[in-house]
């Protein structure tokens, strides 16, 4: 049994309302709150800061980032996975699902992708299992539709892994995410230098991939997911065609919908929407797709996700909260609302008996400045990340 920590003086960010008050955390969970601006005796005074629930995180590229941290250049798995942890415990995530690529790309096409992502699982459930990391790590299958090597990778995995979502990813261009192949252009060449013949063979390239293997692995992957146990996501749907296909095939989230159409038929599906953070402190998709301050102002959003900026997970949820003039409603979309989302029923809240993963955080007028993370009851400031008791 350990000590209560009493955490005090703090603005608590229910699921409905900012109250002032404080909270007790014993043994890793939330063991009691009360309302009012007291501080107690050997209690932490967190001078009218914000303390809201631990943030949780559905899809991330940031462990890929600190894989390739350059192009050509290899980061040893350990190293980057430590890394990642480190930095999410910093922005205030206190749950993450890793985003790790399944289907390789081992033949021409100018850009080939190497199979990483078995031996990579092993190495973050190792590290979870020894207790090596500070936040709770979970997994996140990215199945990549226009691949050649993705229904074998698909059967390296079981339900002894805990696969908590699989993605349907199909990058092919001219639909979905890149609709615009100017967009595509732009992106790929800048990233791997192509020239403009080399970016053509590449596109010819994709287009046989999905002729030859697209159908046979949307079904892969909805078998997958049934037998994984896990949540099925969509990726980039673009036509209420698209989501009426996802639905079909049990997809419950649908990852940065590129349409206010496309989102309108997710709500009517009862298929929650993620949208990126970045796209929403940018003002924008860097692909010209529907704009997530848009899809905030017809009520179309439900889950946000840093995507590829850790740190703006917690600037999104608090520039929603501007947005519907309600901080707990933007809160809610990194906290209760992903949980709920792959049914992780012990964090996202702040009530008796949940985890105590807790950021707590002030403002600089719009810009939120993270004080403390808290994970399983153990805190250090923020900016030496955290320390943590979490053995899931």
């Amino acid at each position: 049994m350990t000590e209560p920590t009493i955490l005090a003086n703090a603005r608590l960010i229910l699921e409905g309302e900012v109250v002032t008050g404080s909270l007790t955390i014993k043994d890793g969970v939330i063991a009691d709150m009360a309302q009012g601006a007291t501080v107690p005796k050997g209690a932490v005074d967190l001078g009218g800061d914000y303390l809201a629930p631990g943030l949780v995180e559905l899809h991330t590229d940031n462990l890929e980032r600190h894989l390739a941290p350059r192009p050509k250049v290899d980061w040893p798995y350990r190293a980057a996975i430590m890394a990642h942890d480190r930095e999410l415990a910093g922005c205030g995530i206190t749950t993450v699902f890793d985003a790790i690529r399944v289907g390789s790309i081992l033949s021409g096409g100018g850009k080939r992708y190497g199979k990483y992502a078995r031996q990579m699982a092993d190495e973050i459930l190792a590290m979870r299992a020894a207790g090596h990391l500070q936040i709770s790590h979970h997994l996140h299958l990215r199945a990549e539709i226009c691949s050649e090597t993705l229904v074998e990778e698909l059967a390296e995995f079981s339900q002894d892994d805990r696969i908590g979502i699989v993605s349907m990813m199909d990058h092919t261009p001219g639909q979905r995410q890149f609709s615009d192949i100017s967009k595509f252009e732009t992106y790929v060449r800048g990233k791997h230098n192509f020239s403009a013949e080399d970016f053509r063979g590449y596109v010819d390239f994709l287009y046989g991939l999905q002729a030859r293997y697209g159908h046979a692995h949307e079904a892969a992957t909805v078998e997958a997911a049934r037998r994984l146990g896990a949540v099925l996501a969509s990726h980039d749907d673009t036509t209420p065609a698209q989501v009426a296909t996802s639905h079909t095939n049990g997809v419950t989230l649908a990852e940065f919908p590129t349409s206010v159409a496309a989102a309108n038929a997710c709500h009517a599906h009862g298929i929650a929407t993620i949208m990126g953070a970045p796209n929403l402190i940018r003002g924008g998709s860097h692909s010209g797709n529907v704009a997530a301050a848009d899809l905030a102002a017809c009520d179309r959003l439900d889950i946000l996700s840093s995507d590829y900026v850790p740190a703006s997970l917690l600037l999104a949820a608090v520039r929603l909260g501007l947005i519907w003039d309600d901080l707990a409603r933007g809160m809610r979309t990194v906290t209760a609302a992903p949980a709920q989302a792959v049914g992780l029923t012990d964090r996202g809240r702040l009530a008796l008996g949940q985890r105590a993963d807790l950021v707590v955080f002030r403002l600089l007028d719009e810009t939120a400045m993270i004080q403390q993370t808290y994970t399983a009851a153990v805190s250090r400031p923020a900016a030496d990340a955290v320390a943590s008791l979490d053995r899931e």
